[in-house]
């Protein structure tokens, strides 16, 4: 599934394209994704000016305005979704599901699987963050923030393994379970360790792990994951980069020690025993 930094390298790379834009028009072949598609986006949409294009968590944000309409498209990618740009006139592909028309282009949706979301929030721009899908997410681990006071005191009472709860949307948005593994393994912190285990001296060192580790993931285009691509058709290459994800049984590049794998909450967890304690 796209985790941040793969729905950032999509705001970015289709923000340029609508920033100022206008819709002339919106196209549903399909009634619904993971929730229904509201059908007024159609007659909603035409005429609005896209006047920014954000990310909150895996949600890209696009906020519309025309007159005596105001409001934000929220969409959400699922597990294989992809937004990219197209020309008028191509014909759609079997999950070519929502299409939003441009002056010169199509903004076209693709969602295989129908995991991903396409709803509408009216409202100024921060009434999108109250919409149910977001009221409960939590911080931004790029933000200002998410520091080492507030991780060490966020889980002072959690005594499960670290990694998992890294994982919880609910505390931190978007680190996914290739960026736990890799965050981890840069600080040199065990992903069995309790979290309320973890010093504060070692989140002084977590949380930057963590920063690089997105920051990375965004600069190398995100992690390509069976048929995820950018808004240009194109594939992120942070996987090839990993450290330890995906290498069990390998040598670990910073020790001699092994590459271990073992599942944790039902998800494959990388890390070297020899250098992560």
């Amino acid at each position: 599934m796209p985790e941040l930094p793969e729905v950032e390298v999509c705001r970015r790379g289709i923000e340029p394209e609508l920033a100022g834009q206008t819709v002339v028009g919106v196209t549903l072949r399909a009634l619904r994704l993971r929730q229904p598609i509201p059908p007024e986006l159609v007659d909603l949409l035409p005429g609005c000016r896209i006047v920014a294009v954000r990310r909150r968590g895996k949600y890209l944000l696009i906020d519309c305005r025309r007159a005596g309409v105001e409001g934000t498209l929220i969409i959400h990618l699922g597990m294989s979704g992809n937004l990219r740009f197209v020309p008028p006139g191509l014909p759609p592909e079997k999950h070519d599901h929502v299409d939003l028309v441009l002056p010169t282009q199509i903004l076209r949706f693709a969602d295989p699987r129908r995991f991903g979301v396409v709803l509408w929030q009216a409202g100024p721009p921060e009434q999108a963050e109250r919409h149910p899908l977001l009221a409960s997410q939590g911080i931004e681990p790029l933000s200002d923030g998410f520091s080492p006071d507030w991780l060490h005191a966020a889980l002072a009472r959690r005594s499960g393994p670290i990694k998992p709860i890294l994982m919880d949307s609910h505390l931190v948005v978007g680190i996914g379970n290739i960026y736990a593994s890799e965050s981890l393994f840069r600080a040199g912190i065990s992903p069995l360790r309790a979290a309320n285990r973890i010093s504060r001296a070692r989140y002084e060192i977590l949380v930057p792990a963590i920063r690089e580790t997105l920051a990375d993931a965004i600069a190398a285009g995100g992690s390509s994951i069976r048929d995820y691509v950018h808004s240009d058709g194109g594939a992120g290459c942070f996987q090839i980069q990993a450290r330890v994800y995906d290498r069990a049984g390998e040598s670990c590049l910073r020790c001699d020690g092994v590459v271990r794998q073992i599942r944790q909450a039902g998800r494959s967890t990388y890390y070297c025993a020899g250098c992560q304690h």
